[in-house]
Parts: structure tokens; C-alpha cells; sequence
């Protein structure tokens, strides 16, 4: 009986426990998600290529996504 009573009194901390978990989970797996970003420099390869932008913006833009590409690699490796 006692343990039926702990379930009920204890079930919306689990709950939430449960949803923070998953939270954490779907935050980790989109912040480490390398897709986005191969997408990005290939949208922003595109871009350069059909001479919508210049040389200086594309060098500027590829930096930023590659530095960001080098820390998702190196936050996969630390966990």
C-alpha cells in the first residue's frame, strides 16, 4: 500500500524530471547536429558561385561556420 502512495505523491516529480531529460536530450542532439551546418555551407557555397555575394562576405560567412562546425566536433569528442 505504502508503495502505491509513494507512485502517487511521487509522480508529477518524476514527470518532470522525465520532461527535463527529454529537453536536455533534444537541446544536446540539435546543438551537435552537423547537417545544419554542411547546409548552410552549401546554400552559402551556392550563393558564391551564382556571384550573389562577394568573395570577402563568402571568406567571412565560411570562418563562421566552420568555427562553428570545429565546436560541435570538439563538444561530441568532450562528452
Amino acid at each position: 500500500m505504502a508503495f502505491i502512495i509513494d507512485n502517487i505523491l511521487l509522480s508529477p516529480l518524476k514527470f518532470t524530471v522525465w520532461i527535463a531529460a527529454k529537453l536536455r536530450d533534444s537541446a544536446y542532439q540539435e546543438m551537435t547536429d552537423e547537417s545544419k551546418v554542411h547546409e548552410e555551407l552549401l546554400a552559402l557555397q551556392m550563393q558564391y558561385e551564382m556571384e550573389e555575394i562577394d568573395d570577402e562576405t563568402y571568406e567571412k560567412e565560411e570562418t563562421k561556420l566552420m568555427d562553428r562546425l570545429e565546436a560541435i566536433r570538439k563538444m561530441k569528442e568532450d562528452m
